[in-house]
């Protein structure tokens, strides 16, 4: 959270839930991110093998009101302009674009089938074909075709012996004595418990080699994450899950608790919900205390740089983001009342604005502070991990 006012904004999902609570809401329920910064957002492969676009971080997740994620969403798109240098008014374009994006795509989901809306998905390729900025678009289309299991292989594993063993990498992934061995059996059967039956029918082929723990995002450093490491018929069929261990959501104490009691299967049931196509293997499990959800390690997942975006690409990745969001909540919420409250003028996506400027103000406040703090010693940090 140190190194920027974007940086901590990514962190700070629970203030940022908490001065929420307080704002006034609709009472039209969806199932929320909980976390929709620009951050947050990304390419990925569905199980027909598409690269389509959408919301992909759901720790947070829980039913609540929809104008929390438009309000973060709109937070997140001033203050990374901001760090990446941009004037206010440019940014306040960026949301004003975005907001009525998101407007625009409800009132239009207000007019279309259910089936329809769960049908609709963006492009990754459209993602590319929008951003003008040239390093942007090749890094992207680099990264989705090297973020692979095989790819994963060449860049996590090694040789020991006659087989692969995941590599150590101090501070990031060791070997260091971990809780899931103690009980693996049962962590494995909850897991392959929580996939369909052709999944499980997939699962079967595989067989566990190596597992180890493995550091993870602003947001989730601490968390426990494990990385296992699978193979086929032989050394070239890999597969590598992540483990990573699922909290109560930061909006819990605002919105009320989850109706899963396992918050693995909260995280993995609200992306089944919100996303257009989910990882194959993604799913829940539980070892002694400690709840998870599973996902592939890497399935051709990629990232627009937010650091790299200019005026013009802030706006456009902006909007498709908001795309995006409208869709997830139009599948879980009643888009035609959502719809009809945003209306057909540009009077709320003004009120998101002037939100939005307010509560970057805010988060550089916020993240002049904690720097202040660390350089007088009120708080320890370890930087270049």
């Amino acid at each position: 959270m140190l190194p920027s006012p974007a940086e901590f904004l990514r962190g700070s999902a629970a203030i940022m839930a908490f001065d929420l609570s307080s704002t006034p809401v609709t009472g039209l329920p969806v199932q929320l991110c909980g976390d929709a910064h620009l951050a947050n957002f990304g390419g990925f492969a569905t199980p027909e093998r598409r690269l389509i676009f959408d919301l992909n971080d759901f720790d947070e997740t829980l039913p609540g009101p929809w104008e929390w994620d438009v309000k973060r969403l709109a937070s997140s798109v001033v203050v990374v302009g901001r760090t990446n240098g941009l004037r206010d008014s440019q940014c306040r374009e960026a949301v004003v674009r975005a907001v009525g994006v998101y407007r625009s795509q409800m009132r239009q989901f207000a007019e279309m089938r259910f089936l329809d809306i769960w049908y609709t998905a963006i492009d990754a390729e459209e993602v590319v074909t929008r951003l003008s900025e040239p390093a942007v678009s090749d890094r992207l289309k680099r990264e989705a075709h090297k973020k692979t299991n095989l790819g994963a292989l060449e860049k996590f594993t090694e040789v020991v012996g006659d087989g692969y063993r995941i590599k150590n990498d101090p501070q990031l992934v060791t070997h260091r004595t971990y809780p899931v061995p103690q009980c693996i059996d049962e962590v494995w059967s909850l897991y392959r418990g929580s996939l369909a039956i052709d999944q499980r029918v997939l699962l079967d082929r595989y067989r566990l080699v190596d597992m180890a723990r493995k550091v993870v995002g602003v947001g989730s450093v601490g968390l426990r994450c494990f990385v296992a490491l699978l193979l086929g018929s032989n050394g070239q069929d890999p597969l590598f899950l992540q483990f990573k261990e699922a909290r109560a959501s930061v909006l819990e104490t605002h919105v009320g608790r989850s109706a899963y009691a396992n918050h693995g299967k909260r995280v993995a049931s609200g992306q089944r919900i919100m996303q257009a196509a989910s990882d194959l293997f993604l799913g829940w499990t539980r070892c002694g205390s400690v709840d998870y959800y599973v996902r592939q390690l890497r399935d051709m997942k990629h990232h627009v740089p937010i650091e790299m975006l200019n005026a013009a690409d802030l706006a456009e990745y902006s909007a498709l983001c908001a795309r995006a969001l409208a869709r997830a909540h139009a599948c879980s919420g009643d888009p035609s009342q959502i719809g009809g409250y945003l209306g057909p003028g540009d009077a709320f996506d003004e009120a998101i604005v002037k939100f939005a400027v307010a509560y970057a103000d805010q988060t550089e406040h916020d993240h002049a502070a904690l720097v202040k703090a660390i350089r007088n010693g009120r708080i320890t940090a370890i930087e270049g991990i």
